[in-house]
């Protein structure tokens, strides 16, 4: 009886920590279709994905994700699930991201939307609840996208969060905490961090400048001023340049031919440039003035920034000129800590196979055009010794006919 109940309580308590799995997306079959629906929105040439593995990975079956598989498409993708609210507890999206095709220019994030999503009509414009995720393109956007939809509108995260740019596969976590703070996440570290109100325009400022107030007119910004004592000393007015001293007419120089000789100018150096007083510390100096700051009437706190009433769909709305990416692992949950645990288990022995692989493949593709440049050097090595042989004949062989060998040349 006693160990009955220990174990009743057991379950209790394992129930009681178990995390709430929201969505969690492997793309381990190929049904994956059945789950999630193309965008039919009429206006973009959409592109499709393929369930893949690509051309590197840790276990062929184990690894495959969809991967974008057309160039120069957009991808419109999405899926619905049970509808659920973060109130009170922490929300996590997690996904992998694998550019094999080094991309160059294009968007490896999700968008988190609430039940009104209908995914055959997803589109650029389509409203969602959160985007996040990395985008690239050229040199100079190499960021990861984090933006909250608040009253309306869509909110841009401050920092400047930079994703991964190689060809492996990365882990991208977001997590939101109900205390308003926030954690960002790539290959299970920490990247970036802090409160919501700090990090998003959501509301308007604390403090605004006071409306009424107004620098005084007689108000001194200056540190310095000139020294009213200082005078510019009668020798300072020398002409910049000066004519050659050591300059001579030349002999041949003609003044009726080539007109009047002047000597050429040279650098004066005793010229001193523009003369200014030197500086003394200004008396009414009294520092920069500093606009008076009042509370901002318009400002009202928000305890629940964080709060998603309604999280109900997922999809990729992306641009890609180079496809290849692949996507996988999309897991959405309340529990950081299962997430941590899951990404443990399945990112990193990705991300070791895939780079010991790819490192193999790199060592071979070297081998090979060795391989091929001492064949093409040997094959043109061979081609010179055929024309030395070539030349060789002609020069050792018969001579070439001259007529000489029965008389000569006819005679007239």
């Amino acid at each position: 009886m006693k160990l009955a109940l220990q174990l009743i309580f057991a379950l209790v308590v394992i129930k009681a920590t178990v995390a709430d799995v929201f969505l969690e997306d492997k793309f381990a079959a190929d049904t994956w279709e059945k789950d999630w629906v193309y965008s039919k929105h009429p206006g973009k040439e959409f592109g499709k994905f393929k369930l893949s593995s690509g051309k590197f990975y840790n276990d062929e079956e184990n690894d495959k994700g969809i991967q974008t598989s057309e160039d120069a498409r957009f991808y419109a993708l999405s899926r619905k699930f049970k509808p659920f609210s973060n109130e009170g507890k922490p929300l996590v999206i997690q996904f992998t991201v694998k550019h094999e095709q080094n991309i160059d220019c294009g968007g490896g994030y999700v968008k988190v939307f609430d039940c009104k999503l209908e995914p055959a009509e997803m589109h650029g414009d389509t409203p969602y609840e959160i985007m996040f995720g990395p985008d690239i393109c050229g040199p100079g956007t190499k960021k990861v996208h984090v933006i909250f939809s608040y009253q309306g509108k869509n909110h841009l995260i401050n920092k400047e969060i930079r994703c991964k740019d190689d060809v492996y596969t990365h882990l991208y976590t977001l997590v939101v905490k109900p205390d308003n703070t926030y954690e960002v996440l790539i290959d299970n570290e920490k990247v970036e961090g802090g409160e919501l109100e700090a990090d998003w325009n959501f509301l308007p400022p604390k403090k605004i400048k006071d409306p009424e107030a107004k620098k005084p007119e007689d108000w001194d910004e200056r540190a310095t001023i000139d020294d009213p004592n200082d005078t510019k000393p009668e020798d300072w007015e020398k002409p910049e340049h000066i004519p050659d001293p050591e300059a001579k007419k030349p002999e041949d120089w003609d003044d009726e031919m080539d007109g009047e000789w002047e000597p050429p100018m040279i650098d004066n150096p005793e010229y001193k440039g523009d003369w200014k007083p030197k500086q003394i510390d200004n008396p009414a100096y009294k520092g920069v003035w500093v606009h008076p700051e009042i509370d901002n009437p318009e400002y009202k706190p928000d305890a629940n920034l964080y709060k998603r009433d309604e999280i109900c769909g997922i999809g990729f709305d992306l641009w890609q000129v180079k496809s290849g990416t692949i996507f996988d692992n999309v897991l959405i949950t309340d529990d950081p800590e299962y997430a941590k645990k899951y990404a443990e288990d399945i990112w990193k022995p990705r991300f070791e196979g895939e780079k010991k692989m790819k490192e193999a493949q790199d060592e071979e593709e070297r081998k090979k055009r060795e391989a091929e440049a001492k064949e093409a050097a040997d094959k043109a090595d061979d081609e010179d010794e055929d024309d030395d042989d070539d030349d060789n004949d002609v020069a050792e062989g018969d001579a070439p006919e001259t007529g000489e060998e029965d008389g000569g040349h006819d005679e007239l």
